[in-house]
């Protein structure tokens, strides 16, 4: 009950934050990591790439943080620039798979880099992954001095995402790839504020008028803040209904049941049990990769 409280208070403290980025630190310390994360292997925060067979939102992280990489193109001696990382899995794993050279991250929330510099240093990376506290319309790198920028399911907090594109331009070498894992309206006409379910809440609060529109106008935008070879497809049938899935299940799931208490299972049964209108709202949004180069 306390945590609920707990939890509460930092909702309504996040609602009444006016400046963009505190707004965004304050929503992703909403939540405990200890029931986020409670019965999983990973801290993916993104929604997942969910091909046939896949039942876990772990394996699915991972698989939307490699369909991400393999959109960018990313190279063995690539230095690459992670905006808005979260806890960083995705950083570690292109550091093992993929084998970059060197992972730069930047996040708003202490939380989110606190962990992310402790891993590194535990697991022997200190020397080529690299994370700390800035934003994404300014980005502390000179220009022309990285291979990738990449943002997975972080881009549509960025305010405005029109102005990160400009400083991924600048700090991208000649040549230079910025991929972005994203998520938008499928229509400009849908009206943000029309979002009204507690789990894409998300929509509503965090996410800028400024960043709210189609694929169209996300193209539009890279061109105009100097890419060529601009492309945004949409993966949306492979993430949101997975994601859905999943999240309403926890709630009955042994392991998530034996790892929180009985107030968080309760909490999050009722937050995901509306099926008809999470699906309803889901079909307005779109989830795409976007990728283009900088000449």
């Amino acid at each position: 009950m306390l945590e609920n409280l707990r939890t509460l208070g930092r909702v309504v403290r996040t609602l009444a934050t006016k400046d963009p980025v505190t707004r965004v630190r304050r929503f992703y310390e909403i939540q405990s990591p200890d029931v986020e994360f409670a019965a999983r292997t990973s801290r993916y925060m993104n929604v997942g790439y969910w091909e046939e067979g896949v039942t876990s939102i772990d394996v699915a992280g991972e698989a939307l943080a490699n369909k991400l990489a393999e959109a960018a193109g990313f190279k063995p001696d690539d230095t690459v620039l992670d905006v808005g990382f979260g806890y960083g899995d995705q950083d570690f794993a292109w550091l093992r798979d993929r084998r970059v050279a060197r992972v730069h991250g930047i996040n708003v929330t202490p939380r989110h880099v606190e962990h992310a510099q402790e891993r590194a240093r535990r697991e022997g990376l200190a020397d080529r992954a690299d994370f700390r506290l800035g934003t994404a319309t300014a980005l502390p790198f000179p220009d022309a001095s990285v291979d990738r920028v990449v943002a997975l399911e972080s881009a549509f907090h960025f305010h405005p995402r029109s102005a990160f594109f400009a400083e991924a331009l600048r700090v991208l070498r000649p040549g230079g790839t910025l991929a972005t894992a994203d998520i938008i309206p499928l229509s400009n006409d849908t009206p943000r504020m029309s979002i009204n379910s507690g789990p894409l809440s998300f929509v509503k609060f965090s996410l800028p008028d400024e960043n709210w529109h189609d694929r169209r106008t996300y193209g539009e935008q890279l061109t105009e803040a100097g890419f060529g070879n601009v492309e945004v497809h949409s993966i949306a049938d492979r993430t949101w209904e997975g994601w859905r899935r999943f999240q309403a299940a926890r709630p009955a799931d042994p392991a998530f049941r034996a790892a929180v208490d009985g107030s968080a299972v309760k909490g999050m049964a009722n937050h995901w049990r509306d099926a008809d209108l999470i699906k309803k709202e889901l079909g307005l949004l779109d989830y795409v990769i976007a990728v283009a180069q900088k000449p």
